[in-house]
């Protein structure tokens, strides 16, 4: 891959971009915690040539709203479950909006 690659690529929400000590330091939290949300299952790293973990946009995205119910009091694994269920729910939501549009009753208002 040419640098020119990599920088067309930023903007790529699905490319690691991030190692594990920047992702901590944008989040604010700790690497540990990082690990934490790994070993959960939450979120799984790609890692470099050399083993390092990197971390994607949407992978932020994710830990951050983990860490948001770990900061409110909940546990790791229990913040884990419920930010795989929301990911979840918002995929199904968006499958079904998919469906009403082919079924061209897209309107909930006009199928009653």
């Amino acid at each position: 891959m040419t640098a020119d690659d990599s920088f067309g690529r930023l903007d790529d929400d699905d490319y690691p971009a991030y190692t594990m000590g920047r992702a901590a330091e944008m989040l604010g939290t700790t690497q540990g915690f990082l690990r934490a949300i790994g070993e959960a299952r939450l979120i799984t790293p790609l890692r470099s040539a050399g083993g390092h973990r990197r971390y994607s946009r949407y992978q932020l995205r994710i830990a951050a709203r983990a860490r948001e119910l770990v900061d409110q009091g909940t546990p790791v694994e229990a913040a884990c479950r419920i930010v795989i269920l929301e990911d979840q729910l918002e995929e199904a939501q968006r499958v079904n909006a998919e469906y009403r549009r082919a079924d061209g009753s897209a309107d909930p208002a006009a199928a009653a």
